[in-house]
């Protein structure tokens, strides 16, 4: 008995010491567990210091986590992971096989979508659906996205021979979900910044399964619309038409068209499959292509591969006025817009009309808005007056050199002066000739061969323009810097046209081979080089702001050098060398290009109508400027052009001569010209025949002596 009292009294002192040691361990988990729920999340609370990183845990029971940036003294969220969705809670509740599958070891799964897509694959392969519910109801937080995504992917993957109906809703209903267009800034945080790429080529790679019998079919969801045919060369033409919401009020069309002609290219019967996105165009702008506007739906085809070109018609989501489309289509393996693969064809202020070439590379066209480019009457007229102004005076220019050559090139160094201003003007006059060619060659119906030719000749003859305008001030710095060497007339006279057309030449030659080949020379827009694609316009542009650069160091050395001149003179003096300084500055600025380099202000500033105002006007009439500045300004230019022109009066005054000559014959006398040799004043005089006055030109009978 008194054993069974101690046996007892043992197990009570068992159990107590057990309840309360769990007792204990409770209290420890509750205090473990209020620690962390006290634990900080959302934002952080460490000191600001620029580009520093931060990372947070997310709010309870949610994995993943929040990493902050610091700018400007501020945290802002830059990713996020945080997600909802496991294994455990994406099927429906009343499965049993979830729970029971791999036993404990889905815990260690739960956080892989690749084993989402084996419990998918297990327990619904026919349809899909039982992820479904469970997926609508989930937030659209950044983790969700990026697992939904992932699982769309894995099951795009699948070896499946032919997708009917049910299971292609019950895909665009989960890709519908993450497509939203509330979900569009929550894309931005993803870390994997090219999970809207992947979805685009998920959903091509399952829609290109999509088994479709004679009957055609439809999905129409909210952010997702899927429409699959049968193709057959007796049909006048194929259409797919979508009309749908890019917002909660606003809907937008686009229409994918095939044309009986090339319906008869196409094996028959043969599928196809269309499907528009209204929101994913500004997905991939939030998520991977920040500075690219996408402007209208973006629509995938998957068609037989006999079909070379299809019509896209696609209307606008911003109608702007100053803003042109352009029409691309998407890269499925460098996840990029391309324009080569489109052609546009007309565009109004309500839709643009497109021709693509579609292939396995590119299923996804859309239109994009072209970078802002400030449109306004009034540079419009100033270009156009200019350009008008500009080649009258060249023209002027170009007559005058030519009139006065042989009395201002008599000495070297003024030889060859007069070379770089030449072809300056001749240079400045082709290109311009060339710019307004090129312009009248833009458009949607522009001949593609002629718009390289004349961006071809453009570039080269602006680019020469630049390096005539480099010679010249090379030439200067000859003259500046090296007194007591110099080198053979000749020798310079082929040094100054390598420069001047040489490196142009080479410049140019080498941009067109490089690009044209792959269609990248031209811009979507214009005949001018492109610079989205394949930066060919840095071609123009550096050489350009180089040679300006180096202007301006010849336009200081020579202001040092005249203001030195004039160190310790008197307050006269001084006052004279300020004026020719000013002088020297008017003469070189247009001459040399400076003017160009107020280029930099409308890039740093691009929406400033002064800026560009006073850009057009400087460079419109530069033309204008080199006559007035190289040719008018000129002294000995003044003078040639004084002596020509006294000449000419001259020449007049004998012919008058010769016909008094004829008339006063019969009365036996003759007339004298009497002139000063600098002058060219005349007077006439009556004398008697064969009489001789010295100094003087006799005119005796029709004769001169």
């Amino acid at each position: 008995m008194m054993t069974q009292m101690l046996l007892l009294l043992l197990y009570g002192f068992v159990f107590l010491l057990a309840t309360e040691s769990c007792r204990t361990l409770c209290q420890a988990s509750s205090k473990s567990k209020e620690q962390v729920s006290t634990r900080p999340h959302g934002e952080c609370h460490g000191t600001c210091v620029d580009n520093s990183y931060c990372s947070q845990p997310c709010p309870p029971d949610t994995p993943g986590d929040m990493g902050f940036l610091c700018r400007q003294k501020k945290w802002h969220k830059v990713i996020e992971s945080c997600r909802t969705l496991t294994a455990f809670n994406i099927f429906e509740a009343d499965s049993n096989s979830v729970q029971t599958f791999g036993g404990s070891k889905i815990n260690e799964y739960t956080n892989k979508p690749e084993t989402i897509t084996d419990l998918l694959m297990e327990k619904c392969p026919q349809n899909l659906s039982c992820v479904i519910r469970n997926i609508q109801k989930s937030p659209r937080i950044p983790g969700n996205i990026a697992l939904i995504v992932q699982l769309l992917h894995n099951i795009s993957t699948v070896p499946m021979k032919d997708v009917d109906e049910t299971k292609m809703k019950s895909y665009s209903i989960m890709a519908n979900h993450i497509l939203n267009s509330k979900s569009i800034s929550n894309w931005t945080f993803i870390p994997e910044r090219n999970s809207s790429c992947v979805l685009l080529h998920s959903v091509n790679s399952f829609a290109r399964k999509l088994f479709v019998n004679k009957h055609p079919i439809e999905i129409a969801d909210i952010f997702i619309h899927t429409v699959g045919t049968i193709l057959s060369r007796d049909n006048a033409g194929k259409n797919f038409t979508f009309s749908m919401r890019v917002n909660d009020t606003r809907e937008v069309t686009g229409k994918v068209s095939i044309s009986r002609e090339e319906l008869q290219e196409v094996p028959s019967p043969s599928r196809a499959v269309s499907i528009a996105f209204p929101t994913l165009g500004a997905i991939l702008e939030a998520s991977v292509l920040e500075s690219i506007t996408v402007n209208g739906l973006v629509l995938s085809v998957i068609l037989p591969k006999e079909l070379e070109r299809i019509s896209l018609i696609f209307e606008k989501i911003s109608k702007s006025e100053d803003r042109r489309a352009q029409c691309a289509g998407w890269h499925s393996v460098e996840s990029r817009w391309d324009h080569r693969v489109c052609q546009k064809i007309q565009e109004n202020s309500q839709q643009v009309v497109c021709k693509c070439s579609p292939s396995k590379t590119f299923t996804s066209f859309s239109i994009l808005m072209a970078p802002h480019v400030l449109q306004s009457p009034i540079l419009i007229y100033i270009t156009y007056i200019g350009l008008g102004a500009s080649i009258c005076s060249l023209i002027l220019c170009l007559s005058i050199e030519a009139l006065v050559w042989g009395q201002v090139t008599k000495t070297e160094i003024s030889y060859l002066r007069h070379v770089c201003i030449a072809n300056i003007a001749t240079t400045l006059l082709m290109a311009d000739v060339w710019f307004i060619v090129a312009s009248f060659l833009s458009g949607p119906t522009r001949h593609h061969s002629a718009c390289v030719a004349a961006t071809f000749f453009v570039h080269f003859f602006y680019l020469s323009v630049f390096f005539w305008m480099l010679a010249k001030a090379l030439l200067i710095l000859y003259g500046i810097l090296i007194v007591f060497h110099t080198l053979p007339k000749s020798v310079l006279v082929a040094a100054l046209f390598a420069v001047g057309y040489g490196c142009p030449l080479l410049i140019a030659s080498i941009t067109v081979a490089a690009t044209e080949p792959g269609k990248g020379y031209l811009r979507p827009e214009a005949c001018w080089l492109n610079w989205d694609m394949t930066k060919a316009l840095l071609a123009f542009v550096v050489p350009a702001l180089a040679i300006v650069v180096v202007n301006l160091v010849t336009v200081t050395l020579v202001i040092v050098k005249t203001r030195r001149a004039a160190i310790g003179s008197s307050m006269f003096q001084e006052v004279r060398a300020i004026v020719r300084i000013s002088k020297n500055i008017a003469i070189l600025t247009p001459l040399l290009g400076l003017t160009w380099g107020f280029g930099i202000a409308t890039v740093l500033n691009d929406s400033s109508l002064a800026f560009h105002i006073i850009f057009s006007l400087l460079n419109a009439f530069q033309g204008f400027f080199i006559l007035v500045f190289g040719t008018i300004l000129d002294p000995k230019i003044r003078d040639a052009l004084k002596d020509r022109i006294n000449s000419a009066q001259w020449i007049s005054r004998i012919s008058e001569c010769l016909c008094r000559v004829s008339s006063r014959e019969e009365n036996g006398a003759d007339t004298v010209l009497v002139f000063p040799m600098q002058r060219f004043p005349y007077e006439e005089r009556s004398l008697t025949p064969n009489q001789h006055i010295e100094g003087r030109m006799q005119c005796h009978g029709a004769r001169w002596f």
